[in-house]
């Protein structure tokens, strides 16, 4: 009796075996534009080796400056989703569905759904802000979250400068005690730093750029196996310390509130920095 039963367990162990190896092992599909599944893009938001958290005045963080502050509010536009194989097949994502406002209030927001062909991705593209074209097109070619009339309400987290007709790509803000009253200007006396990014080039004008374009390698930490009968989700996490200490760093102190000048060009160059691949989910 003792056995058999042990026999039993030796084959249901090598029956389980054999049936992951099988989803494993499994052909990839043969790539087809038209053969669409779901995947998911996870901007997971930390600082440094820290959870993100809003109005954390308890337990601030601190930069490579050594200024402490905390974070009232975070948003910023990803689009132009863009995946490749190892083999360097891609597929952008049709534009119509690949515009998406991560808030940092609103943690289901934290997902950029999509729909790709079926396939093995070693290699994940995005935009970090809103694109030239998209920004000049008629408006009812700009909804849902590229709404202009909801994003130049800015008293509730607006995305869009009415009067110069463009997107803020980024909008950073918190308190910090390093803020003079002078730099700050605020009458309130709150210790108030704002980067609110945009700039696209210019319509007719040339402007800034700020578009950052960002692609990221899936080989080391998963690629991203889609397929119809489950959801791939390729979890990307995103240091917002690297805004103070990433390709040129800087101090709040020195530079507490950056919308319109030339320096908006460092502290784009710095996000870009921001960007990590932890993991694939599959």
């Amino acid at each position: 009796m003792k056995r058999i039963l042990t026999s039993i367990i030796l084959i249901s162990v090598l029956c389980i075996g054999l049936v992951g190896c099988s989803k494993k092992d499994n052909p990839v599909p043969e790539f087809q534009e038209t053969n669409l599944a779901p995947l998911s893009i996870e901007f997971d938001n930390i600082v440094g080796a820290r959870t993100f958290t809003l109005n954390n005045t308890g337990s601030p963080y601190k930069n490579a400056a050594g200024e402490e502050f905390t974070i009232s509010f975070l948003q910023y536009f990803i689009s132009n989703i863009k995946v490749e194989t190892a083999a360097g097949k891609s597929y952008t994502v049709n534009p119509d569905s690949s515009y998406f406002l991560i808030k940092g209030a609103d943690k289901d927001s934290r997902f950029a759904k999509v729909r790709v062909p079926e396939g093995d991705y070693a290699k994940l593209t995005f935009t970090l802000g809103v694109d030239s074209l998209r920004s000049t097109m008629p408006i009812d070619k700009r909804t849902g979250v590229l709404d202009p009339a909801a994003g130049a309400d800015h008293e509730n987290g607006g995305m869009y400068w009415g009067w110069n007709s463009g997107y803020i790509f980024f909008k950073y803000e918190g308190n910090s005690k390093v803020i003079s009253d002078d730099a700050n200007g605020d009458p309130t006396g709150k210790k108030q730093f704002k980067y609110h990014i945009g700039f696209f080039g210019g319509y007719s004008v040339p402007t800034i750029n700020n578009i950052k374009v960002i692609t990221m390698d899936l080989n080391a930490a998963g690629i991203a196996k889609v397929r119809k009968d489950r959801q791939s989700n390729v979890h990307l996490f995103v240091d917002l310390m690297k805004v103070f200490n990433g390709k040129t760093p800087f101090s709040i102190a020195a530079h507490p509130n950056v919308m319109f000048n030339d320096f908006s060009s460092t502290v784009a160059g710095n996000y870009v920095e921001m960007f990590k691949h932890d993991h694939t989910e599959n």
